[in-house]
């Protein structure tokens, strides 16, 4: 059973750094971005961060998608997934999974789409808002489905049932 302490300690590791790093784009760096005079300048500056904070948010995410898979397969907690009490395995399936075709293949894809290039020197202030927006409903479901993970893992299910 150390393999099984190893791989939630993995896990939860790369939770903070992955949703924690959604949460300082979200709160700290996309309303500085906004009140910046030249929003080209703005952007530029939000490429060059997304760009490395991508690389850090996909070793999180893979060590999160592995470490969870090997974690459901040595419970055998399959039959979680049929049962709605364990709401918060769905939630964290379905936003490891979003993250990963974001970070995996949408965020390369635009780089190398001079499409996207062109989009972007036509940025406004409102376009911060509204990428921050999306980042806030994304932040609000990834804390929501930690706080379910964390009550329900500990006992907390809506039905009252004990977790594996």
């Amino acid at each position: 059973m150390d393999e099984l302490v190893f791989a939630r300690v993995l896990h939860v590791l790369g939770v903070v750094l992955w949703i924690g790093g959604v949460a300082m784009v979200t709160t700290i760096l996309l309303p500085t971005l906004s009140q910046m005079q030249s929003p080209a300048e703005a952007m530029e500056v939000f490429k060059r961060f997304r760009r490395r904070f991508a690389a850090q948010a996909r070793y999180a995410t893979l060590f999160v998608g592995l470490s969870g898979f090997y974690m459901t397969y040595v419970l055998n907690a399959w039959e979680r997934f049929t049962q709605w009490q364990y709401w918060w395995m769905h939630m964290m399936v379905l936003i490891w999974l979003f993250f990963s075709v974001m970070l995996f293949v949408m965020e390369p894809r635009s780089r190398r789409n001079p499409v996207a290039t062109e989009v972007e020197k036509k940025v406004t202030p409102d376009t911060f808002h509204a990428i921050q927006r999306k980042h806030l409903l994304l932040l609000s479901l990834g804390l929501l489905t930690i706080a379910g993970a964390v009550a329900g893992s500990h006992g907390w299910l809506i039905s009252g049932s004990s977790p594996l």
